[in-house]
């Protein structure tokens, strides 16, 4: 019980970050500032998203308790992690100008954040195998 409450604070910790990092903590680019609306613009729009599905299934972590739950919910939070990861690397991606501010702060954050949501489920996945 103790290893799936600090999973689930991590993951549900990660999933707001990259629910909310890119509008306030690492901003991406705003729209017009290269083009009418930059990818980097849209890309926020879907990381929104995914982060929003990895933090309730964070939540949802620790109120089903029962094995097999827990192992459709660890499954759910590592493809919706690849997803992210996919949106923010190829997908989507920044601006076209290497110098714009999600290319230096915004995509490498969600990068991080992404990979260790894909490592911790992978993990836990892993943990659930029996």
């Amino acid at each position: 019980m103790k290893k799936t409450i600090i999973y689930t604070i991590i993951i549900t910790i990660t999933g707001l970050l990259i629910t909310l990092g890119p509008f306030y903590i690492f901003k991406a680019c705003a729209a017009g500032c290269c083009a009418a609306y930059p990818e980097c613009f849209w890309m926020t729009k879907f990381v929104h998203a995914l982060g929003v599905i990895i933090t309730a299934l964070g939540v949802f972590h620790i109120l089903y308790t029962d094995a097999k739950t827990q192992l459709g919910m660890s499954i759910g939070i590592f493809l919706t992690g690849i997803m992210a990861l996919l949106s923010v690397r190829v997908i989507f991606g920044g601006c076209d100008i290497k110098s714009m501010e999600c290319n230096l702060v915004t995509i490498p954050a969600l990068t991080a954040l992404t990979i260790l949501v894909i490592l911790i489920s992978g993990i836990k996945l892993y943990s659930l195998r029996k």
